[in-house]
Parts: C-alpha cells; structure tokens; sequence
C-alpha cells in the first residue's frame, strides 16, 4: 500500500478519536504508535470517529515511515497512503551565466 513513498511526500494515516481532552484538543489512537498523541481539533467529532491525519515523510526505513505530525511518528509503512508526492521546485534558468 506504501510502495513509491519518498522522503518529502505527503502522507495521510487514518486515526480513530479516544476522548475530547478539552474543547479544541482530542487525543487519537495512531495504528502502530504506541504512545499517547492528542491534536488541535476545531470541528466536532466524537468518540469512536475516524480522522485523517496529514504529514510529511521525515525518514523511511525498511518496514517503517517516520512523519511530521508536530512531533515526528514513526509507523509501519502499510498504515500510511500517499496524498501528494514531492516535487522539486523547477528554476526558471540557470543560476551561473551561459557560456559566450
């Protein structure tokens, strides 16, 4: 399911909401993450929901990808999706001047 993902791509991994900690901030469950991890949500979900959660892929191992969620998370490379792959910005011309 991870195949192709490179360093610099976006990455999308499904959370499920345990509790709402307070009114603006809900602690998920993260597939394969066995540490406690609350985010920033202004909209209402509910104990139970699934939300995606986006980032971009720091490192990646044989069987693991680490992303940038705030702090970094690493998790198997089966629980991830790719949303958007990483493209190098293009420069209009060349930076040295062109020989005569």
């Amino acid at each position: 399911m991870a195949r192709g993902i490179g360093i610099g791509d976006q990455v999308a991994i499904t959370a499920r909401v345990l509790t709402r900690v307070t009114e603006d901030r809900v602690r998920v469950s993260i597939p394969g993450y066995d540490f406690p991890h609350s985010i920033i949500d202004h909209t209402k979900v509910n104990r139970g929901q699934q939300i995606d959660l986006k980032g971009e892929v720091t490192r990646i191992d044989e069987n693991t990808v680490t992303i940038d969620l705030g702090p970094l998370v690493t998790v198997d490379r089966e629980k991830v999706r790719l949303v958007e792959k990483y493209r190098p910005p293009k420069r209009p011309k060349a930076l040295a001047d062109a020989p005569d």
